[in-house]
């Protein structure tokens, strides 16, 4: 058995996301507009004596201090490196990464071939077209994605309540793309028709003890599209984080690899799904688990393409 081998199984036991805990997890952006709600524990301040809160709040005010000074520290670093490391300089163009760590931090922009820009170019135009109930195109491909989810069914109205068995949260599937845009429908589309037993087997939660109040799959899926972007750093106009840059590495072997990574992350968000045990209120939490574990495989030495990513090999065609 090979190390390469060896190491991918032991990562598929890192499916609740315990193992690194201590990776740096500060650039996570939330959801524009969380699919679910969060719960907070309000009652763990009970029995504290007024000595205990006293104490608290000093700590408090010493570790804000001290990360507002880290912060500081971070951006004079940030400013020495793009200074020394610049593109312009001799240094910079043997050492374009020197200095900098941590998947979640802005690295110098990387060098992107003809081909990367151009693949680079049509995915940021395919993210920037929103949904439009109205445009006949975007009609079809929610019949589509239908069709693919129930084959032999009889298609629906595009208003219709037998939209919520997908995991739309009302009769009307278009007032819930908020903030993913045309993509995300694109995203599960391909999902269907690329992997279609793994797509099938998360629409109907075949897999695993389920909970009593499970996650809405479509819903999901958007949300899943819409944290791939923020974590690949595709807004601007070149990705800066370690993240953004492997992708594009992988851009440059398959034009479709953000399809495909979204395939990957679907599949590993119910893996951590299932291993937290989670309810409705926790899937938040449970895409951020995802998203660390997402960023750690794609750090890996050995990865480069999608196919080379431990968790590709939980999706079955």
């Amino acid at each position: 058995m090979s190390a390469r081998t060896l190491r991918r199984r032991l990562h598929h036991g890192d499916v609740d996301g315990k193992r690194e805990e201590h990776f740096d997890t500060s650039g996570y952006d939330g959801l524009s507009e969380p699919l679910l709600g969060t719960h907070e524990h309000d009652d763990m301040a009970a029995g504290l004596t007024f000595e205990d809160i006293w104490n608290a709040e000093h700590r408090r005010e010493r570790l804000q201090w001290m990360l507002i000074l880290s912060q500081l520290v971070v951006q004079w670093a940030q400013w020495l490196a793009n200074v020394v490391l610049g593109s312009g300089s001799l240094i910079g163009r043997f050492l374009p990464f020197a200095g900098q760590s941590g998947s979640s931090r802005n690295l110098l922009h990387p060098y992107l071939s003809p081909l990367q820009e151009e693949r680079l170019r049509n995915l940021q135009q395919r993210l920037g077209v929103c949904f439009d109930g109205s445009r006949v195109e975007h009609q079809d491909a929610l019949k589509q994605l239908w069709r693919l989810a129930y084959p032999g069914r009889e298609l629906p109205a595009l208003k219709s309540e037998l939209w919520k068995e997908m995991g739309w949260q009302g009769s009307d599937p278009s007032t819930d793309f908020r903030g993913g845009g045309f993509v995300s429908l694109e995203n599960l589309i391909f999902f269907a028709k690329k992997y279609p037993d793994s797509f099938q087997r998360l629409l109907h939660k075949k897999d695993g003890t389920r909970a009593e109040w499970e996650y809405p799959f479509a819903v999901a899926g958007i949300n899943i599209s819409f944290m791939l972007v923020q974590m690949l750093d595709l807004q601007t106009g070149k990705p800066s984080t370690l993240a953004g840059i492997k992708f594009v590495e992988l851009l440059a072997e398959d034009e479709m690899a953000f399809d495909n990574l979204y395939c990957v992350a679907f599949q590993m968000m119910d893996a951590q799904w299932l291993a937290k045990r989670a309810s409705y209120m926790e899937f938040n939490d449970v895409l951020k688990s995802t998203r660390m574990q997402l960023e750690r495989e794609l750090a890996l030495e050995d990865v480069y393409s999608v196919k080379d990513l431990p968790a590709y090999n939980l999706l079955t065609v």
